[in-house]
């Protein structure tokens, strides 16, 4: 590891922090990175804890080996999604997702990690540098920019599982995609190819195995060095849940909060710069920094 190498502890992913970027590899390689409900833990828990952490500008996750990750680990015991079978839950018991009873026996381990990467407030990069499948592939969804190796496989296989997608993606998909694509997709359960995959608009680049890393991330360095941390959290909750809002006028509503705010801090160095011909020198922090109405959806 370099001299930047973080060691956060994990078992199932290794990271490695430089220059603000920091660097998350899904860590089973003998297992093609297979997903477990402990990888699924030690995802929720890394990407809660970069939201307090200053130092680290964006994350770019990546897997070992020739794999990004080949889907649910299907050789465990019992159910293999982590689920228990003894419960009967309803709608209404999903009400609260924090109860134990539905956290842990109930609700899809692949959906707490997309949740807990939505709710970022770092950029996030993809570096698909092998076969990602099933949740492999649905996490990568709630990720900003998806690279591709051109050795990278896509597929949204659930269907030859006899089970439905996961992880939020029946909300994410469609939105990169297109509806009618996303159907296409999960009814034929059948693996992309990088170009494919492309094409489809899943993915941003289709680049070299041996530089897809380095491309990821320089590409985390360009869109994170020099800018305000607290206007890049807030552009990526804005970008995501306005975009969803049913009219333009709730969107102007966070839009007018969020450049009062931000003009009133990082802005005046950001002008400031510009005027000088300089570089800025930012110091909101998205840990402690952040306006008084954030986050707004909790009071809708």
């Amino acid at each position: 590891m370099s001299a930047g190498a973080d060691v956060e502890g994990f078992r199932t992913l290794s990271t490695d922090l430089d220059d603000g970027v920091l660097t998350v590899t899904l860590d089973r390689p003998d297992r093609l990175n297979a997903f477990t409900v402990e990888m699924a833990d030690e995802l929720v828990a890394l990407f809660t804890g970069v939201n307090t952490r200053d130092e680290v500008r964006a994350v770019v996750v990546t897997g070992a080996g020739r794999a990004f990750c080949a889907g649910m680990e299907l050789a465990s015991e019992g159910n293999v999604f982590g689920l228990d079978e003894s419960q009967r839950p309803t709608l209404s018991d999903m009400d609260d997702l924090d109860d134990p009873r539905i956290l842990r026996g109930v609700r899809d381990t692949g959906g707490r990690v997309v949740l807990a990467i939505f709710d970022c407030r770092k950029p996030v990069i993809a570096a698909i540098n092998g076969p990602a499948v099933g949740i492999g592939a649905t996490m990568t969804l709630a990720m900003d920019i998806r690279l591709a190796s051109e050795k990278a496989r896509i597929g949204f296989v659930f269907g030859k599982l006899g089970i439905v997608p996961e992880a939020a993606s029946t909300w994410f998909l469609p939105r990169i995609v297109g509806m009618a694509r996303a159907l296409e997709w999960v009814y034929s359960a059948e693996v992309l190819s990088a170009e494919e995959a492309g094409d489809g608009g899943l993915v941003s680049h289709v680049v070299p195995a041996a530089s897809l890393l380095e491309e990821a991330q320089d590409l985390a360095r360009r869109i994170s060095r020099n800018r305000s941390p607290v206007a890049v959290a807030l552009t990526r909750q804005m970008m995501y849940r306005n975009s969803a809002l049913p009219h333009p006028r709730e969107a102007h509503r966070v839009d007018s909060l969020a450049m009062f705010y931000t003009s009133t801090a990082d802005g005046k160095e950001g002008v400031e710069a510009f005027r000088e011909k300089r570089e800025p020198r930012f110091t909101g922090s998205a840990h402690t920094g952040m306006p008084p109405f954030y986050p707004w959806w909790d009071d809708e």
